[in-house]
């Protein structure tokens, strides 16, 4: 099957601090900026695996709009999406690191390029060329993205397409009315369904419920497909008539960061071009190692040869 993937949201910068605990209420040195923005790391892993990825979003008539749009259209993305504001400036986020798997960030996105993203940016005729659109949980952060997803959702599904959906939850935007009320929304045309597992409790999970009881109610809801990140520890795959759980890979952390944007595009792109959930399990997981081996949200995206180069390393061990 030919896969085209489209994904709609936040194209921005990215600052880490250099130290852990290094917190944003005192000086302290940061590394970037990097091109970052959940779907746009998705964008970008897609493309690197050599299917069709097509983003929508907007950036400023800046340096780090043009710094973003080289490093996609490089990495083989279709730019054409991207609309360049004259009067706004590219988004932003500074991340600090409390230890390995917490983080702290501050984003300036609704009132940035990005946050001005409408329905009226998606080109229908580019729309059309994508039988897929992934939705990442981090860009709704305003009702006029929620309105553009709707759009795409709408259009992909008349089409016979498929959808997929990352909640992404980040805890700053959870304030946000308008993103628990696009979930439940979007969990009703969803057809691959990714969440970590730290995240299943936004979704209905109490103390003491089997996770399995969780997976049966997204089934039963009509998501075909139930994929559970897992981090270190592997990822588990879940629909009617199948279960798999794929152990991870011990690696070292250098940064976190688009680790499970990378395992998402992986799993996404390869399960729709075919191949069997095991396997698209382990090439995910591959691929969420490779990102945090490199600092940077983006520098860790891989290629086929790559991430098949480190699974050939793995199993020799």
């Amino acid at each position: 099957m030919n896969v085209t993937i489209c994904t709609i949201g936040e194209l921005l910068v990215e600052f880490l601090a250099k130290k852990e605990n290094q917190g944003f209420s005192r000086p302290g040195e940061f590394w970037g900026p990097y091109p970052s923005g959940a779907p746009a790391i998705f964008a970008d892993q897609v493309a690197k695996l050599g299917f069709g990825s097509v983003l929508f979003s907007c950036v400023g008539s800046d340096a780090f709009g043009e710094m973003n749009i080289a490093r996609l259209e490089k990495d083989g993305v279709n730019v054409n999406g991207i609309t360049v504001l004259q009067k706004a400036t590219t988004g932003s986020a500074f991340v600090s690191y409390r230890n390995q798997s917490q983080r702290d960030f501050i984003f300036n996105l609704p009132n940035s390029a990005c946050g001005l993203l409408t329905a009226d940016h998606i080109d229908e005729t580019l729309l059309n060329q994508c039988n897929h659109f992934h939705i990442m949980g981090s860009s709704l952060f305003s009702f006029r993205i929620i309105d553009a997803m709707r759009k795409a959702i709408e259009n992909v599904k008349s089409r016979g397409g498929t959808v997929s959906f990352d909640p992404n939850i980040r805890k700053e935007m959870l304030n946000i009315p308008e993103m628990s009320q696009a979930f439940e929304y979007i969990l009703d045309y969803t057809d691959i369904f990714l969440p970590s597992d730290g995240e299943l409790d936004y979704f209905g999970r109490h103390q003491g419920e089997d996770e399995q009881l969780l997976v049966d109610n997204l089934l039963r809801r009509g998501v075909k497909h139930v994929v559970i990140k897992r981090g270190p520890r592997g990822a588990s795959y879940f629909s009617d008539q199948q279960t798999w759980h794929v152990p991870g890979f011990a690696v070292s952390v250098v940064d976190p960061t688009g680790a499970g944007d990378c395992f998402g595009a992986t799993f996404v792109s390869l399960f729709l071009s075919g191949v069997q959930p095991e396997e698209a399990l382990n090439w995910a997981n591959a691929s969420g190692s490779l990102a945090i081996s490199q600092r940077g949200p983006m520098e860790g995206t891989s290629t086929r040869s790559q991430i098949e180069a480190f699974l050939a390393a793995q199993s020799a061990r």
